[in-house]
Formats: structure tokens, sequence, C-alpha cells
């Protein structure tokens, strides 16, 4: 026991425990919370645009490789945290806690930056799999903390800017400083006043023990950390990115599987289409105003029919190509004289859900890749990818790809 202890004590001053190395994994932590964080406006504003908003549908690929960096930056900010957090433990119960109002600014934009942190990656890595143990609401609270995160991040680069400056390279004056230290294995930890009372004699005790090598070497630790980092992105992002797809164990989604050779997330069941979706009543209206057009699907199949490859992306990071086959959407506005300065209002044959409805920009509306799409991968549509029609667009998240389409409305 006085040895594990002693063993312990020695961990808590470990090579990786000091501020160079508290800069190096915070600078990368800080990058990764960045890239997500501009990622998660883009997704956002895709899904709730404002009024003024265009966005580009050049490349067809752009929410594809966006989300997928969302994605992949979170995830590795678990190892990055974790290894922050390992090379600031000791301070985090310092004596006395508060020193000041700078310091006390210090402590509790770190407490609300970790916590914050934890939790938003947490919730985000459960979306992934689409598993909602809790009762908030996912998208609310995840738009939300990612301010906080970032806010709190902002104050702690602030407070401590002075000493991000002083070990920022390799050369700055505090890394030389702590190159030149030759520190003795055998000495105490730290120099403290004597402690009395019971706690004072268990220290005493431990620090006549044998002191052991540090566990952990500076290189050793930044080689653990870079591991551990690269490991869970390549084992995740194979979901979000081909060349990666064979080492995808751990995502939730595997390209190339479920029906028409697709992943699935919403079922027809789950959106309750089951019957309505295979109706021989179903028809698509398209309106403009007064002017209204219906059609059913062999009405839509005897159009003139368009082959795209587009990708569904959606935004829990999977993503694949597929042949899409169908009838272009500009085309079909044109039968009710649409303008291309017009938005477009998509109803699908859900019951319920956010995105039954949904709104689409004039750029995505008119461009020539957009499609109703009819058939993918060469197979008439499955229930569960949005039989009878659904929408196809580049460079949109697959929630708006809008399955089981009802009506198309055209907007001033």
């Amino acid at each position: 026991m006085r040895r594990l202890l002693a063993a312990t004590q020695q961990a808590l001053a470990a090579p990786p425990r000091n501020p160079r190395m508290a800069v190096v994994i915070g600078r990368l932590l800080a990058i990764a919370f960045l890239l997500c964080f501009g990622t998660g406006l883009y997704s956002h504003f895709l899904q709730e645009p404002e009024p003024w908003m265009r966005f580009s549908t050049v490349p067809a690929q752009l929410y594809q490789v966006t989300q997928g960096i969302h994605i992949t930056a979170g995830i590795a900010c678990f190892p990055l945290i974790l290894g922050k957090l390992y090379t600031i433990y000791p301070q985090l119960f310092q004596t006395p806690p508060v020193k000041g109002p700078l310091h006390l600014l210090e402590r509790a934009s770190i407490a609300l930056f970790v916590g914050a942190s934890l939790v938003q990656i947490t919730i985000g890595l459960l979306n992934t799999y689409q598993w909602y143990p809790w009762k908030f609401g996912f998208r609310e609270v995840h738009w939300a903390l990612s301010f906080v995160v970032i806010g709190s991040l902002a104050i702690h680069i602030a407070v401590k800017l002075p000493m991000i400056a002083r070990f920022w390279t390799r050369n700055s004056e505090g890394t030389r400083e702590l190159r030149d230290e030759t520190p003795d294995a055998a000495a105490p930890v730290a120099e403290s006043a004597p402690v009395g009372g019971v706690t004072g004699r268990i220290f005493r005790w431990i620090d006549g023990a044998p002191a052991p090598e540090p566990a952990v070497s500076r290189r050793g630790f930044i080689t653990a950390v870079g591991v551990s980092t690269a490991t869970v992105v390549a084992l995740t992002a194979g979901q979000s990115f081909a060349a990666l797809s064979p080492f995808n164990i751990f995502a939730p989604r595997v390209k190339g599987t479920g029906p028409n050779a697709l992943p699935v997330n919403r079922t027809a069941d789950a959106a309750q289409v089951l019957d309505t979706a295979v109706s021989p009543d179903w028809a698509l209206t398209i309106s403009n105003g007064r002017r209204t057009v219906t059609l059913s699907r062999a009405e839509l199949l005897a159009l003139p029919q368009t082959t795209v490859d587009l990708p569904i992306s959606c935004v829990e990071g999977w993503s694949q190509m597929a042949t899409w086959k169908g009838v272009r959407l500009r085309e079909l506005l044109n039968k009710v004289g649409a303008d291309t300065s017009q938005g477009l209002k998509l109803t699908s044959l859900e019951k319920k859900g956010g995105y039954r409805v949904t709104q689409m920009g004039p750029e995505y509306a008119f461009d020539a890749s957009t499609l109703v799409a009819l058939e993918v991968n060469g197979e008439t549509l499955d229930i569960d990818h949005g039989y009878p029609a659904r929408m196809i667009a580049p460079g949109r998240p697959g929630v708006l790809q809008t399955k089981w389409l009802s009506k198309l409305e055209v907007e001033a």
C-alpha cells in the first residue's frame, strides 16, 4: 500500500504534467472544438436558414465532408480532453482553491468548459447511434451547448494567454527553462510547509518509501494521446469517408448495408407511412398559388428521366454515394410557372416529426442535379428509402432529402 501511494504521488508529478504539455494538448483540443463549432454552424443553418441565406450546391459532396469532419473531430475530442485533464489534474485541487478574482475566473472557465464539453461530445456521440436516454431535445441542447463550450474556451484562453505565449513553441522562453531543469527523481514532489496531525504523518510515511521511476515520459504520453486519437478516428470515420470504410468498426452505419444497398435512419414503419406510401391513390401535388399539377407515380415515370450520382449525408455522420434516377425538380416547377428566385416547401406523408415539412432554397430547387427520385442504384425505391418518390439534392443534409413526398409548394 505504501509503495502504491508513493507511485500515485509520483504519477501526479510525472513529466507530462507541465505547462508546455498543457499548451500542446490544449492547442489540439481547441482546433478540434473550433472545427466542430464551424461545421456545426454550417449544418444548423442548412437546416434552419435565415431568409437571406444561400448555399453552394457544388461540390455535391460538400455536406458529406463538413459533417464527416464535424463528427470525426468530435470523436477526437475524447482522448484529447482526457489527455488535457491528465496534464493539469493536480492543479484542480490547489490550496487555497481561489486566490483572487482573476484566479476565480480562470477556475470557473475551466469548470464550465470541461463540464459542458464532456456533456456535448457525449450526447453528440450517442446521437450518432440515435440513442437518446434523456428527455430534453437533442438539437436544441446541442446547439446551445456549442456556444457555452466556445465561450468558456475563449475566456480560458484569454485568462491563460500569458502562459500560452510563454510555452507556445519549443524555443519559447518557458519551454527552454523546462528543458534546462534537471529534476532529481528522489526529491520530494513539491516543497511545502510541514503538515501536522494525522495527515502530516501519512504524507511523511508515504514520502519515506523508495521513489519509483516516473511511469510516463513526455514522449510516451504524446505517443499515447496521438495513437488513441488516430485510432478512434480511423475506426469510426469510415462511415463518412470511403477511404476508411474498411476500418469502420465502431461507427453505427456501414456503407452498402440496408435496402437498395443503402443504410436507413428512419424507417417507413417509424414514419407511419406503410399504408399511405403504397396506396394506389398516391399522387404528388405541385402548386404555385392557384396553379396546381397532380402527378401519379406512373405519370412521373413517363416524364424524361435523369440519372445523377449524389450522396446521402446524414447529420449523424454517415454518408454514402448512390446513383439516383428520376425527374428534375426544376422541370416539375416549370409546369406551375415557378420563378428561379422562389423557394419551395416540401411535405412528406409522415404523420409527425420535425422534418415532416421542410424548406428548400431556390439554389437547390433549380439545380440541374436535384431530382424527385423514383429509383436508386438501379432499383425501385424501397419503401424505407422513400417510395413512391423522394427528394435528392446536392450538398443537403439527409434529413432534408425528404422521403415519401406528398406535396411541393412554391413559396412567394
